[in-house]
């Protein structure tokens, strides 16, 4: 389902830059530019073709390899690409390492400590965290960090102190929301029969909580880490761009400001494809660790060998029967 997927990606970003007011060959130009040497231009770079021809032409270069060249710069759109997407799979690898290994040990201390003042604290904070706005608190924290104390970098990446604030930033209300599911998951599996056998067979808590509550309470989790990525992904654009990060989300936007065709749908087809390529491991996974999927595989593998032994003794049946008759 990946192939459509992406067919179809394409074929949005195609629509909406052609929706979208602003004309690249104006802005290479400049506004002094005369109509003929603008008409000149997009005729060469082939932006009067037919919407079909424009569509068909893009896949083909990928197909081949070539993701075009930027209408302002002239250089190769994948070697921007590859330079610069290395910053954003590690600010977002970063950030979902985080995410999840800060918001699962919450969300199992708020289950743990259910109605008590620990949970309603833990998920009063949680709230608060996933309802502030990512780029409001980076600004704060460019604010009281960098330009106040001076603690840390305003903006790039020269060194490790550089990527504290984008990864906190981008990573914040993402523990919320993973802490919130771990709870209310850890807590509806807490109630299953299955907790209780294992109670009354004098187990000890800590193991029933780990090894058999919590196993089963991650699944959810694990399917959405998916979603979270992809969230990150977009997330990323703003964080690299407040931060000055030389990543591919400040690439994009740069690209959105100028109207370079090449370099938006060249940058969203990447994030896009990998957007993807997560959710698609990730449903390995799941599958991998949730027993129920890897039965249904299994009875589906035993039907189809059950199904081969009776359809050639049907077959060699009905040759014997032909031979007979004959």
């Amino acid at each position: 389902m990946m192939i459509p997927v992406m067919l179809g990606i394409i074929l949005i970003v195609q629509i909406l830059i052609d929706i979208t007011p602003g004309d690249p060959a104006r802005i290479m130009l400049g506004t002094q530019a005369t109509e003929e040497a603008v008409l000149e231009l997009r005729n060469t770079l082939g932006l009067n073709d037919p919407f079909i021809v424009r569509y068909f032409r893009y896949i083909w270069q990928i197909l081949h390899g070539n993701f075009g060249s930027s209408l302002l710069t002239g250089r190769p759109v994948i070697n921007e690409i590859l330079a610069r997407f290395p910053y954003t799979l590690l600010l977002v690898g970063l950030s979902l390492v985080i995410s999840v290994g800060a918001g699962i040990p919450i969300g199992i201390f708020a289950a743990s400590n259910q109605n008590t003042w620990k949970d309603n604290l833990a998920m009063f904070l949680s709230l608060f965290c996933v309802s502030m706005p990512s780029f409001w608190f980076a600004l704060m924290m460019v604010q009281m960090f960098a330009v106040r104390n001076r603690w840390l970098p305003l903006a790039g990446v020269t060194s490790w102190k550089g990527w504290i604030m984008p990864v906190i930033a981008q990573s914040l209300g993402f523990i919320s929301i993973i802490a919130r599911q771990t709870r209310s998951n850890m807590l509806e599996v807490v109630r299953q029969d299955y907790i209780t056998t294992a109670r009354s067979k004098g187990i000890p808590e800590r193991k029933v909580k780990y090894r058999h509550a919590l196993k089963n309470a991650l699944t959810p989790v694990i399917s959405s880490i998916g979603g979270i990525f992809g969230v990150m992904l977009g997330g990323s654009l703003i964080i690299e761009t407040i931060f000055s990060l030389p990543g591919l989300g400040q690439y994009t936007i740069t690209g959105l400001y100028n109207r370079d065709y090449p370099v938006i749908q060249s940058s969203v087809l990447i994030l896009s494809f990998m957007f993807a390529l997560v959710i698609l491991l990730v449903d390995i996974i799941f599958a991998l660790v949730d027993p129920r999927i890897r039965s249904q595989y299994t009875r589906a593998k035993r039907r189809k060998a059950a199904a081969a032994p009776a359809a050639s003794t049907v077959g060699a049946a009905g040759n014997a029967g032909d031979a007979g008759n004959s």
